[in-house]
């Protein structure tokens, strides 16, 4: 059994440094314990990878969905509205995907879908009521 037991730490020392080598890690531990130094430091070094790929293949997708006109615009009212232009580009990807863009869409066409997403926010925005109760008081009852 001890033929058996060198063999499978051996395929897991080898995984390990596949791992290692795979995330770019060589860190280890002062026990000499391979792949668990740095991990919370790791971890986020990975989130923020995930969030710059996220980030470059939204940017592509909307290169080859945008006109150039229609792109600056967009970067405009992303310095200006972030979270309106977010909208607009998650609702561009959305159609693109889904097949409903049937070409490229310039700066008239984005217009129109920055008016439906304002439309879109503005009737969130007035579905809410307050209700303000002036409360009287009077205390002359009591007396």
């Amino acid at each position: 059994m001890a033929d058996g037991d060198d063999e499978l730490a051996a395929i897991r020392a080898r995984r390990m440094a596949e791992l290692q080598q795979k995330s770019g890690q060589g860190q280890s531990l002062p026990g000499g314990v391979p792949g668990m130094g740095g991990a919370g430091g790791n971890n986020a070094a990975k989130q923020e990878e995930a969030a710059r790929r996220e980030t470059e293949v939204r940017q592509s997708l909307l290169m080859q969905i945008l006109e150039q006109e229609a792109r600056a615009r967009l970067g405009r009212i992303a310095s200006v509205k972030p979270e309106k232009a977010r909208a607009v580009e998650d609702l561009l990807i959305r159609m693109a995907k889904s097949g409903q863009l049937p070409g490229m869409v310039d700066e008239p066409q984005l217009i129109k879908l920055l008016s439906q997403v304002s439309e879109v926010e503005n009737s969130k925005k007035a579905s809410k009521l307050t209700y303000t109760r002036k409360t009287l008081d009077d205390d002359d009852d009591d007396e």
